[in-house]
């Protein structure tokens, strides 16, 4: 068999590149939250689950590659979502229910896999949060050592959108009553993007 040369064996290396890229990248599960965050039951994790594919569905097909970003930092994953049929669209028909659902699960997803912290417990109205976060193996019963966590979804919008729903959200959290530290998460489901803040760090 003749060896490839010239721009055959470039396209052959290029070629190559793109599969072990993508073969590498490591995956973000949306599925089974409740394993591994002590503060959701399995009927909770599994409709945040539903709502996520619903939400991805409207402008995707699987898998999409998503991008985490922590400042200057960018890390990128790739997500795989089943494609729901007619009956969950329906459950989940209320695009901003339905936004806001989704982006509890690709939060929590994000935060578990590049933050190492999990979801123990449900914040509190006027907390200026959604949950507390602690590291992962962290008891839930020991408030003191975990961190707010404030979510926000973007069904549609650009980059900026979620820039500007990250600003408002970190302020959100600064205003709430609470002397823990907090961060915040606003997931794009078009623009395919989570950027996570925490207070005072925002740029």
């Amino acid at each position: 068999m003749a060896f490839l040369r010239g721009d055959g064996a470039k396209l052959l290396a290029i070629t190559i590149l793109i599969t072990a890229s993508s073969t590498n990248m490591k995956d973000l599960r949306l599925d089974g939250l409740h394993e591994r965050h002590p503060g959701l039951t399995a009927a909770l994790g599994e409709s945040y689950t539903e709502a996520a594919c619903v939400c991805f569905s409207r402008h995707h097909l699987s898998p999409v590659d998503l991008s985490v970003q922590r400042g200057n930092d960018v890390e990128v994953r790739s997500v795989a979502f089943a494609n729901p049929d007619s009956r969950i669209c329906n459950a989940y028909a209320n695009e901003i229910d339905a936004t806001e659902a989704g982006a509890y699960c690709v939060s929590l997803a994000a935060l578990e896999e590049v933050v190492g912290i999990v979801a123990v417990r449900r914040a509190e109205t006027l907390t200026g949060a959604d949950w507390y976060m602690a590291p992962i193996g962290t008891e839930a019963e020991d408030l003191e050592n975990c961190i707010r966590l404030e979510v926000s979804g973007v069904n549609a919008g650009p980059s900026g959108d979620i820039k500007r729903r990250l600003f408002e959200k970190v302020d959100q959290a600064a205003r709430g009553k609470s002397n823990l530290p907090a961060i915040a998460a606003v997931v794009g489901f078009k623009a395919l993007e989570v950027a996570i803040s925490a207070l005072g760090s925002q740029t």
